[in-house]
């Protein structure tokens, strides 16, 4: 059985007040039957480590291929595990997009995090455009193929479907739409690295996830839970989504 997941992701947003908000998570979710996971910003990650004890896993939003180096402004995957994260984000359509990262860079990012004992969340999805031309799965396959090194296991490789036109806009596919490109996912990853890794390794829907949608989303096939933006700042509105998950 796949460990379903809520993983929030703060962007650029949070600062030391919001602690007070992981805190009312750990006290409400303590000992929950899903694992939680945050993805802060890079200067609040060793605070919320240290106030999330054991309910909730942290992690980076990103990660330099590098160990280290004259790479100004940039952060290693070896500096967030020294933080407290288990995880990272690689690849989100932000990134992608604002930096110009290509999928090899993910790949080549992702590389860097395995070998210092991070888990990899890597993020796929299309545009509108895309979508519209009917390209939508081969885009996908082409993320994935690009994007997951061959060194990931099914506990370590975690891939997040965000289509980029839901992200943030408060629309989503259809459940018929996340089912198609989910179950995709699931057979591709299969294909290449076996049943192993192919059948455990987690994939999550993310893009305009809110309590009033959680829940029928989590009951479409192979999703295992959620990357939730805007809706994990807030315990009045994380919470529900988690308990949703825990539903499913």
């Amino acid at each position: 059985m796949r460990r379903k997941l809520a993983a929030g992701n703060w962007k650029m947003n949070g600062t030391g007040a919001e602690l007070a908000e992981v805190r009312t998570i750990c006290d409400t979710h303590q000992g929950a039957g899903v694992e939680i996971l945050l993805c802060p910003p890079a200067t609040l990650l060793h605070r919320l480590s240290e106030a999330a004890s054991s309910a909730i896993a942290t992690g980076g939003q990103d990660c330099h291929k590098a160990e280290n180096g004259a790479h100004t402004g940039d952060i290693s995957a070896g500096m967030l595990a020294d933080a407290g994260a288990s995880y990272v984000i690689l690849g989100h359509s932000e990134r992608r997009e604002d930096h110009e990262e290509t999928d090899q860079d993910v790949r080549e990012k992702a590389r860097a995090a395995l070998a210092a004992g991070l888990k990899v969340v890597i993020c796929v999805g299309e545009t509108l455009e895309e979508r519209d031309a009917a390209n939508t799965l081969d885009i996908i396959a082409g993320q994935l193929a690009g994007s997951i090194p061959d060194a990931v296991t099914g506990d370590t490789l975690v891939i997040a479907y965000e289509p980029i036109w839901a992200i943030g806009t408060g629309k989503i596919p259809t459940l018929d739409q996340i089912g198609e490109v989910h179950d995709f996912i699931r057979s591709r990853l299969e294909q290449r690295f076996g049943s192993g890794v192919g059948r455990s390794a987690r994939i999550l829907y993310g893009g305009s996830v809110k309590p009033g949608n959680a829940a029928e989303i989590f009951g479409v096939s192979n999703v295992d839970g959620a990357l939730v933006g805007g809706a994990s700042l807030k315990a009045t509105d994380f919470s529900p989504i988690i308990e949703a998950l825990e539903k499913a």
